[in-house]
């Protein structure tokens, strides 16, 4: 019997094992290791979702000193099931695996693609903070402008109790309560509870997609950071970032959601520079020159714009895209710019806590990732702008953090969507899948 390691980042890597060895006799995944989420390792996968071959569970182990593991416990073979890293750096778990004497892969693709009875968008990226949320709310607006009921499925987040997790459905903002929601889950789901859209979530997405279908016209897959889909999509939507060029190609599974593409949707023209345009264009013609291009910004503006004029502000901004996802500015500094900042706090001296992990561990710019993996980690969130002393907090996420934790100074926040350079070019390559 075929022993197994899967690396993964309590998400994917649940998904592979539920769709590629769960029920395979003939290979027994010893354990998961976890990277990125604090608070995962030293946890189990419950035997309640592993199933009947699995009656213990399956450990789940820091990827810390995992070549030691891999060595005490005569693994075979690393399956590598998380993303947004350079492919530089699965090279380098990869050797590090090969010197055990095991063998080492990448997830297989194709079996982790669940097939729906109802059309589906899939929206994936290149990297964490190219625009997916906007762009998964614009694709919505037109399919229910279509007259579509349109139900979201998002990429796995299973930072809680598994077992309770293992299909969540939420309709309204209660739910995120009930749910016991973290901040990264809140600003995902929230936007499009708002927008009256049911959003499904969790473990096994088999069931999961069986519930979402009951009650669609249209699946919407919103993909996490540059993740490829858990259901097979009708349409494969990837966007790219020409203020991160060549990412698109040199990072894993983006590259993967490049080829596999559709549609791809550069943002943030406005932006960049000619020549970074050019050469992402050039990468998409290289790995896939049958893909519609579709050109479009992101436009954001603040809704109290005289909270930041002429002060000493601090920046939020959504915690993924700042920290794995590797951007050192968003929407939230562009806003500091444009309406007159006095100065921008860089917060790096005043964090406490498992931001200070977290600023130690990535390269972070001058502003606050809006990490909230639990109750410590808000409580650090909230230590540390008291610590930076601000006159004014620029809120820059998917969702109004001062309706989750305190904040004693002014703060205003930063809305953004998507807007095309072309105005119909979403709604033309939707209308296909509708008519489906």
């Amino acid at each position: 019997m075929k022993k197994i390691v899967i690396m993964g980042a309590a998400g994917k890597d649940f998904h592979v094992f539920n769709t590629t060895y769960r029920q395979d006799p003939n290979v027994k995944v010893i354990a998961f290791t976890a990277a990125q989420i604090p608070n995962i390792s030293g946890r189990k996968y419950p035997p309640q979702l592993a199933g009947p071959l699995y009656p213990e569970g399956i450990p789940i182990k820091s990827e810390r000193g995992f070549d030691k593991f891999i060595r005490e416990n005569g693994i075979n073979e690393v399956v590598f099931a998380y993303s947004d890293v350079s492919y530089d750096y699965v090279a380098e778990r990869e050797k590090k695996v090969k010197a055990t004497g095991a063998s080492f892969k990448t997830f297989d693709i194709a079996p982790t693609l669940l097939k729906s009875t109802k059309p589906v968008v899939a929206i994936c990226a290149v990297r964490t903070g190219c625009g997916k949320s906007p762009t998964s709310r614009a694709v919505i607006k037109e399919l229910l402008a279509m007259g579509k009921k349109v139900v979201a499925i998002r990429h796995p987040m299973p930072y809680g109790n598994l077992v309770k997790q293992e299909v969540q459905r939420f309709a309204t903002l209660e739910d995120l309560k009930s749910h016991h929601c973290t901040i990264e889950e809140m600003e995902e789901y929230e936007p499009h509870i708002r927008n009256g859209v049911v959003v499904y979530a969790g473990v096994d997405y088999e069931k999961i997609l069986r519930e979402a279908e009951k009650e669609a016209d249209v699946i919407i897959w919103d993909g996490g950071n540059n993740d490829t889909p858990c259901i097979k999509p009708d349409l494969h939507m990837t966007l790219v970032d020409p203020l991160r060029p060549g990412h698109e190609v040199s990072f894993f599974p983006g590259r993967v959601n490049v080829e596999m593409a559709d549609v791809i949707l550069m943002t943030k023209i406005s932006q960049a520079k000619k020549e970074d345009i050019e050469t992402v264009e050039n990468n998409i013609r290289r790995y896939n020159p049958k893909a519609k291009l579709i050109k479009a910004d992101i436009v954001f503006e603040a809704e109290n714009p005289d909270v930041i004029k002429g002060k000493r502000v601090l920046v939020i901004e959504d915690g993924p895209t700042l920290t794995h996802g590797g951007m050192k500015f968003g929407a939230g500094i562009l806003a500091a710019q444009k309406y007159g900042a006095a100065e921008t706090i860089d917060p790096k001296p005043y964090v406490v806590g498992t931001f200070a992990e977290a600023f130690q561990e990535y390269d972070i710019g001058p502003l606050l990732p809006a990490l909230g993996y639990g109750e410590q980690q808000m409580s650090d969130l909230e230590a540390t702008i008291r610590n930076c002393k601000p006159q004014a907090v620029i809120i820059a996420t998917p969702i109004d953090l001062s309706r989750i934790i305190k904040i004693d100074v002014p703060s205003t926040r930063v809305t953004y969507e998507l807007q095309e350079t072309q105005p119909g070019s979403l709604r033309q390559v939707l209308s296909s899948v509708v008519k489906k």
